[in-house]
């Protein structure tokens, strides 16, 4: 077993071009190969960033690409997982300086695969919530749904992703302001919605285990211009939530 596993790792990093002694490595057909795990690789990070890729064309996307794959190459077998750190890739590379809201719109690509492949659970009942006391609700603890994701971007990332997703060009006059963004899965259909920073701390309450009273304090400190009425009924209806 200890010989077959060295055989793989041997074929794995002649394939990423590495130096070793692996022997096939030297033969010219082994080409053929290194550039099929390359294109896989690619192929894969264009499917799963669609909006990145059609903000920065195709030759660039492939060229930054290329980079993040020698440096960063698959971990699991699932191309479509594939990228998870792309977006911190793409917050450091030069190349993009002059698009800095690049990575967060690639945060999104990603977040939207990772809701879309996420586990599944039942969404909180609207209506098991009308006979709770106002008491019992503060005390309860209520779980974020596995689809559950969010970003508090300095760009408006949402805007530009929106379209973006779809390869349309951004039209109209853009407001150069802070988006946040919510991303929920209902009845296997992922949303991409608008949020304020008051549901994004609620949210961060709630994932770090407080309950709703404790969450809804912590609105109110952070934010307390905001209504939490507003704020907690606009969250409880999107999804974002699974039963406890």
């Amino acid at each position: 077993m200890n010989a077959l596993a060295d055989f793989h790792d041997a074929f794995a990093a002649a394939l990423r071009g590495e130096a070793s002694s692996f022997a096939p490595a030297s033969q010219a057909a082994f080409a053929v190969y290194r550039n099929t795990v390359m294109r896989a690789c690619l192929d894969a990070l264009e499917a799963n960033f669609p909006a990145v890729l059609c903000l920065v064309g195709r030759d660039w996307f492939r060229a930054a690409a290329a980079i993040h794959t020698m440096a960063s190459p698959p971990k699991d077998a699932r191309l479509a997982r594939y990228g998870d750190d792309f977006p911190a890739f793409l917050e450091a590379f030069e190349p993009a300086a002059a698009l800095p809201y690049l990575a967060d719109v690639a945060r999104l690509d990603r977040l939207y695969n990772e809701s879309l492949d996420s586990a599944d659970a039942e969404p909180l009942d609207m209506d098991h919530l009308l006979g709770v006391t106002p008491s019992a609700l503060a005390a309860t603890r209520l779980p974020i749904h596995p689809a559950t994701r969010w970003l508090a971007s300095s760009f408006p990332a949402l805007s530009i992703w929106r379209p973006s997703r779809d390869c349309v060009t951004v039209c109209g006059e853009l407001a150069w302001r802070p988006e946040c963004t919510i991303v929920v899965r209902v009845a296997n259909e992922v949303s991409v919605l608008p949020a304020s920073l008051a549901e994004l701390t609620l949210l961060e309450a709630c994932h770090r285990g407080a309950t709703m009273g404790e969450a809804v304090a912590a609105v109110a400190t952070a934010h307390p211009d905001v209504s939490i009425e507003l704020t907690v009924s606009g969250l409880l209806r999107s999804g974002a939530f699974a039963q406890p």
